[in-house]
Formats: structure tokens, sequence, C-alpha cells
């Protein structure tokens, strides 16, 4: 998709140096990926201590 964006030159500049990437493109790809992680990761982080497992390892292993 393509989109038209106005950022400031000295952000982008920092950004490109920050995640070692050589194309505008691939800084604003990697920032919107890692977004949607860390959004993801807040999620997740909503169930600590909801779910129960009742896990033992020495069972999983013997799966294998």
């Amino acid at each position: 998709m393509r989109t038209t964006l106005n950022l400031p030159d000295s952000l982008m500049s920092s950004a490109m140096k920050a995640c070692h990437q050589r194309t505008k493109t691939a800084v604003i790809i990697t920032a919107l990926q890692e977004l949607v992680r860390r959004n993801r990761l807040q999620d997740l982080k909503l169930f600590k201590g909801r779910v129960d497992f009742d896990l033992n390892l020495g069972t999983l292993r013997k799966r294998q």
C-alpha cells in the first residue's frame, strides 16, 4: 500500500540508525512490527495469574 507521510527528517534518520535499516520503508515496517508485538505482549500480560497450568515436565518430556 502506498501512503504519503510527513515525518521529521531528524526523527527518521535517528530511527534508521537505531534499527540499522537503510531505507525509510524498512524503518517504518520494523516500527509497525514492534508496535504490534508490544501490543500483543501487553494483551498477554492481562492473563497473568488467571490461567492455571497444571503441567508435569516429566510427562511432557516423555511424550517426545
